[in-house]
């Protein structure tokens, strides 16, 4: 369902993203791992079109991203991706369940009908009970989880997660994992997880080793 050729990504004289080419199957789950610097980050941004490539080209069911205007781009992401970062970007002023409805809001459904989609996706990662509390009210692991239930809202074909356990501890970090396994399955998403953890990438169908802005292993774990 995603195809990437011949990315290439450089910031002055660095090349941080170096000739990768990789596909994605509907339903997989599929990490990357690397040492720090070893272009993980600016990878997925590539594929997610949070960034531009000096060349290559990325295809999500068969649609050229970079061959999309600006406008269009923006829609497909938001209707197509969903994306988890480490830092979970809540709004503060928002409870979770208004976080949650954001990418609705954009995608046109009126605020009642956000909300309750949204209140269902909060339920779905088990935060039934913290509708209407405020990020710096919940805890480290379920501020993920509301960022995750966004990230899955608008039912996305694929989901985009960089270092998504990185600020958790080790107890919060194996659930959010096993959350993504199980939202796989029950929503049968496509998932690419950057991690620094190689146990939690075991976790996953596969695994992409990177090195120096290049894919220089690949691991089937299951």
């Amino acid at each position: 369902m995603l195809s990437a050729d011949n990315l290439l990504k450089k910031y002055s004289n660095l090349t941080v993203v170096d000739n990768v080419s990789l596909k994605i199957y509907k339903g997989e789950i599929v990490s990357v791992i690397g040492a720090s610097g070893a272009g993980k980050s600016t990878l997925l941004h590539l594929l997610g079109a949070l960034d531009k490539p000096d060349a290559g080209k990325v295809t999500i069911h068969g649609v050229d991203l970079f061959e999309l205007s600006a406008k269009k781009q923006a829609a497909f992401r938001n209707k197509e991706m969903g994306f988890v970062f480490q830092f979970h970007h809540l709004l503060p002023e928002f409870t979770a369940v208004e976080n949650v409805s954001v990418p609705l809001w954009i995608s046109g459904k009126t605020k009642g009908q956000a909300l309750k989609d949204a209140e269902q996706m909060l339920e779905v990662v088990g935060l039934q009970n913290r509708l209407h509390n405020k990020p710096a009210e919940l805890s480290g692991g379920e501020q993920q989880r509301v960022a995750i239930a966004r990230a899955l809202v608008n039912k996305p074909s694929i989901v985009m997660a960089d270092e998504p356990t990185g600020n958790l501890d080790s107890n919060n970090a194996s659930a959010v994992h096993e959350l993504f396994l199980r939202l796989r399955d029950e929503f049968g998403q496509t998932i690419v997880m950057i991690t620094h953890n190689n146990e939690l990438a075991k976790m996953t169908d596969r695994t992409l080793v990177m090195k120096d802005g290049r894919i220089t292993d690949e691991r089937m774990n299951k």
